[in-house]
């Protein structure tokens, strides 16, 4: 159910009393019929840190026994803020689910923990991960707001969006809920834009999903250990047996499948293959495989061996993650390591398989909270292997440089004007910049990249929260040069906040191209018509968004934007793009723009009018929609990029 959605009607024998009684019938009644909406509330209010595949399975169980045993009351029916009553029996079941999901995510603190923190015998599926389906950027985006707050904070915001409750409305469920300060949690959500037709998004549906298999080789050798289980009890019993807390050769890994002569080799620390220090000098290639290894932790077995064997069979609390497109299994040979050491708080191993980036992280101290992280780095060039994510602390983040660049700095790309930062390098780490990915907490009003010289070029990358740093262009598709120097500069800081679009997409690279200029009708100058287009590692997914920015604009407005299309790359570098403005004197008008090789542009619908040339200036209406159709040099015909 879409967010925009009332709350159910109510029933014909619902009581008016305060506190009316619910019989179980009619408690399944609204249960079956709302059950996808009462499930997507319970996951939305899950703690993310469950996982994707664990919240749909409890979201699942927690909606089923909200289900009462036996007649009961309604502790709370709120208003709603359409003014219309809901169903005593859809009220108690959604009470039931809130006060579920919060308890599921709070610490365990008892002897015995609630049901509702232990993870679901029911339902169970056996072989298959499940997971919703992908959502945009800025379903990312919220998905990352959402889980920075705490339970009640996600609770207050869901029902606010979800549910369509007034703040007194959500005051009554959260206190009915048994949450200790409603009010901080109405703050919290507060913080989080109104976005709330994003929580309709397939991103957050627990019943519309995709299936993946789960560890195919891991439930074959589980299979064939069931044939020998005399065998498997000894081999269990001995891991358990062994001594240690927890970071063992193995450390955070999961017990080992089998002897695989292959498998032992590729885990073995001492066949780790490391490049010459001086490689990437006489190489005919210049990307990650001619780095050499670097740390002060290159020589530490144990270390490696860890990281090794995580990566191989990572155990349940290992976190991982992964850039869209990367797979996620283990290696097929020595990996090549590029660093091992001490990162602020964190052991850090930085491997490549020739396909991948691997991170692993563990902390100095204590035995939890190890992480794993991949990115897909094939066709890596000069220009895109120039540094690498090694961590983030307090808001900063650090970069292993590559080894052929001699200088670092922190740039402010939405300020141009403005001296870049030099950063120290200490065999090849970057001293810590801070991070546009955490930066962000409202009004963007900056964006820091590093940038990079190796003594002839030099490179401006930014953090979008992965692996590796996407590269930052600018010019036509086909002839874009890396974004340094004043000229390129000036041209990225009005667009430099809507990098914020394509965090966590894999990107590879962003040009900026400015297509057109524009005279504006009513003669207060010209505005400019910008394309920007993020390419991904994995060849597809690539986000493209037109852009336009009036005279003295500080950034540019979003025009039109579209997902995968060739539109304003270099494949096809031709775009075509609208937007309704409006003038001084309070006239709208029609503004569209294409390339220097568009003929023509028409434009039909609400607002019908067509010119020659590459620009178009009709008059409209307040929220009039047009289709645009451009008419190319060569004869062919683009529509609008949406």
């Amino acid at each position: 159910m879409q967010p925009q959605d009332v709350a159910p009607r109510p029933a014909p024998s619902s009581a008016s009393s305060a506190d009316p009684v619910v019989d179980v019938e009619q408690a399944e009644a609204a249960l079956v019929e709302h059950y996808p909406r009462l499930a997507r509330l319970a996951y939305l209010v899950l703690p993310p840190g469950l996982g994707r595949g664990r919240r749909v399975l409890t979201a699942h169980a927690l909606t089923q026994r909200a289900l009462p045993r036996n007649r009961t009351t309604t502790p709370v029916i709120p208003a709603q803020s359409t003014g219309r009553e809901v169903d005593p029996g859809y009220a108690l079941v959604r009470l039931r689910v809130v006060r579920t999901a919060l308890e599921a995510g709070r610490p365990l603190r008892r002897a015995w923990p609630r049901r509702s923190q232990l993870p679901p015998l029911l339902p169970h599926v056996r072989g298959l991960k499940l997971f919703p389906r992908s959502g945009g950027a800025d379903e990312l985006a919220l998905d990352q707001r959402l889980s920075a707050l705490s339970g009640p904070g996600r609770a207050a915001y869901v029902l606010r969006g979800l549910e369509r409750l007034p703040d007194d409305g959500v005051r009554q469920v959260l206190a009915a809920a048994q949450v200790a300060d409603v009010d901080a949690a109405l703050r919290e959500a507060d913080g989080v834009p109104g976005q709330y037709g994003l929580l309709g998004s397939p991103e957050f549906d627990p019943c519309s999903l995709q299936a993946r298999p789960t560890d195919l080789l891991r439930r074959r050798q589980h299979t064939r250990a069931a044939l020998v289980a005399g065998a498997a009890l000894v081999v269990c019993g001995a891991l358990l047996g062994l001594p240690g807390d927890g970071w063992g050769p193995d450390g955070a890994a999961a017990p080992p499948y089998a002897q695989n002569p292959a498998a032992e080799a590729a885990l073995d620390p001492g066949r780790l293959t490391k490049a010459a220090p001086a490689a990437w000098e006489t190489s005919a290639r210049t990307d990650f495989s001619v780095w050499p290894a670097r740390g002060d932790l290159t020589g530490d077995e144990e270390l490696l061996r860890r990281a090794l064997a995580v990566w191989a069979r990572p155990g349940e609390s290992v976190g991982v993650s992964a850039t869209p497109g990367t797979a996620t299994g283990g290696p097929a040979g020595p990996p090549q390591l590029l660093y091992a050491g001490d990162v602020d708080t964190a052991r850090v191993v930085i491997l490549h398989d020739g396909l991948r980036l691997v991170r692993y992280a563990e902390p100095k101290d204590g035995s939890a909270g190890a992480a794993l992280d991949f990115a897909r780095t094939d066709g890596a060039d000069r220009a895109a292997a120039t540094a690498v994510v090694l961590g983030r602390a307090d808001g900063n983040v650090r970069y292993l440089t590559a080894p052929w660049v001699t200088g670092a700095a922190a740039r402010d790309l939405a300020r141009p004007d403005s001296a870049a930062e030099e950063l120290t390098l200490t065999d090849g780490v970057t001293s810590p910049l801070a991070s546009p990915v955490q930066q962000q907490s409202g009004a963007c009003t900056s964006w820091n990249a590093l940038e990079l010289t190796d003594g002839s070029d030099t490179r401006v990358v930014t953090d979008l929260g992965e692996l590796v740093p996407a590269r930052l262009t600018t010019g036509r598709p086909g002839s874009a040069k890396d974004a340094s120097g004043a000229k390129a500069l000036d041209a990225w800081a009005p667009y430099a906040c809507s990098l914020g679009a394509v965090r966590g997409q894999g990107v590879r690279s962003v040009n900026a191209w400015e297509f057109a200029t524009q005279p504006l009708p009513d003669g207060t100058g010209s505005g400019a018509w910008v394309c920007t287009r993020a390419e991904t590692w994995r060849g597809e997914g690539a986000r493209v968004l037109a852009q336009f920015r009036t005279p003295g604009g500080v950034q540019g407005a979003v025009a039109a934007k579209a997902q995968d299309v060739p539109a304003c790359g270099e494949r096809d570098p031709q775009v075509l793009a609208g937007v309704l403005w409006k003038s001084e004197g309070g006239h709208w008008y029609l503004l569209a723009a294409g390339g220097r090789d568009t003929e023509s542009i028409e434009a039909t619908g609400g607002i019908s009018d067509s010119a020659e040339g590459n620009l178009l200036t009709a008059k409209a209406e307040q929220g009039a929609r047009a289709e645009l159709k451009g008419t190319l040099d060569s004869g062919r015909t683009i529509g609008g990029l949406r």
